[in-house]
């Protein structure tokens, strides 16, 4: 009997034990999703990495969701200031010290240079007579970087009232780009604002995002309210007149890119002055499928959204930007003449590997030559690289004859 007792004594018990498991693991899941939905609803909870695991917990299916967390940022994500200048000091293009010929007297050449340069030589820390545009360009190393850059600032040089905030993929800060960003006069900043590792593994890296990322970041943390924000890419190619119909955008602007995708156009579809859809090869289930050249940004608008950055997602940084902000059609004003002009081109470098060029003399003796000079000059851009072991053979030409570098020192 006894023993019939404790049968069913232990049957309860372990119904009871398996009913308490039941609810804890139960109340554990409730827990963990709730847990999740108020990480992703709160962009500014701080422990970003804690959220990254548990949703790594929840299976792949959560992947997409996770990237689309734009306002979140990475722990490991960073922003180095590198050198800046708020002062515009432009000079007129190619002015020279040159003596003035004989149908152009010294008086007038100077009352002319006077007439123009105040529409060029502006400061960013005074009140400015028209909106300053936020020029965020998103570069990396490579061999074209530097002649890049170097196309993109004569274009800008003609652009009053505008500060150039140059962010590079990288966790150093080159001298070299500083170098030739000085020399343009602009006002300007330099930003060191490298990709994360881990999506720099990626198949399909989100090349420029952490860059425009950090942009944001400098505007947001300078308190710069007013204004416009466009993105340009150093090879791209701009017409002057962008620049004067981006400047008093309200909200957000749009307008065509050249040689975009397999209709080699990304444009708003404009009737009657409003913008009622989008003319884009790739489609990809975006609400906005517009190319980063294609809008620009009023700072007053975008301020309502404080939160409001770009996915590490390739492919949607423009859709979920845009989306970020809160953006509704009827908010567009198209720009290029109703959009019937093609102000921006997406021009672009096909980049190759920098080559080795061997040379297997004493280096200081090319210093004789100019040689020596230029050769280290494009080193350090990154065009080339010199070794005295590999690559092709450095070799000179005189009258039409291949001879060794040695010839000159023979």
């Amino acid at each position: 009997m006894a023993s019939a007792r404790t049968s069913v004594f232990r049957r309860k018990s372990s119904g009871f034990i398996v009913l308490i498991i039941f609810v804890f693991v139960t109340l554990f899941f409730f827990y963990d999703k709730e847990e999740i939905k108020h990480e992703s609803e709160h962009p500014n909870a701080p422990n970003v990495a804690r959220l990254e695991l548990l949703r790594s917990k929840k299976g792949s299916r959560h992947k997409d969701d996770f990237e689309k967390e734009y306002p979140l940022l990475l722990v490991n994500e960073q922003l180095v200031i590198c050198f800046e200048n708020g002062t515009d000091y432009r000079k007129l293009p190619y002015i020279t010290e040159s003596p003035p010929t004989t149908e152009q007297d010294p008086l007038t050449t100077q009352r002319n240079i006077r007439r123009l340069l105040p529409t060029l030589h502006r400061t960013t820390t005074g009140d400015a007579a028209e909106p300053m545009i936020y020029f965020v360009t998103p570069t990396y190393p490579r061999r074209e970087q530097i002649a890049e850059i170097i196309r993109l600032g004569q274009t800008l040089m003609h652009v009053p009232y505008l500060h150039w905030i140059v962010a590079d993929d990288t966790d150093t800060c080159s001298q070299t780009l500083n170098h030739h960003l000085k020399k343009f006069g602009i006002p300007y900043t330099q930003l060191a604002s490298p990709m994360p590792e881990v999506y720099r593994a990626r198949k399909n890296a989100p090349r420029g995002v952490a860059n425009r990322r950090a942009a944001l970041n400098w505007i947001r943390t300078n308190g710069k309210k007013s204004g416009v924000l466009y993105f340009g890419d150093d090879d791209n190619t701009f017409e002057l007149k962008l620049f004067s119909e981006i400047r008093y955008t309200k909200k957000v602007s749009m307008f065509p890119v050249g040689l975009i995708g397999d209709y080699a156009v990304s444009t708003p579809i404009v009737r009657n002055g409003r913008v009622e859809g989008f003319f884009d090869s790739w489609p990809a289930k975006r609400k906005w499928p517009v190319d980063m050249a294609g809008f620009a940004v009023s700072l007053e608008y975008l301020a309502l959204s404080p939160n409001a950055t770009m996915p590490f997602r390739a492919g949607y940084e423009e859709d979920e930007f845009l989306k970020s902000i809160g953006l509704k059609l009827q908010d567009i004003e198209p720009k290029a003449n109703n959009c019937t002009e093609i102000l921006v081109w997406h021009t672009q470098t096909k980049s190759s590997k920098a080559p080795t060029v061997r040379i297997s003399m004493d280096r200081q003796k090319l210093d004789r030559l100019n040689l020596g000079t230029v050769l280290k000059q494009l080193e350090t851009m990154g065009v080339n690289r010199i070794s005295e072991t590999e690559g092709t053979t450095a070799q000179a030409i005189v009258e039409g004859s291949v001879k060794p570098l040695s010839y000159w020192f023979s």
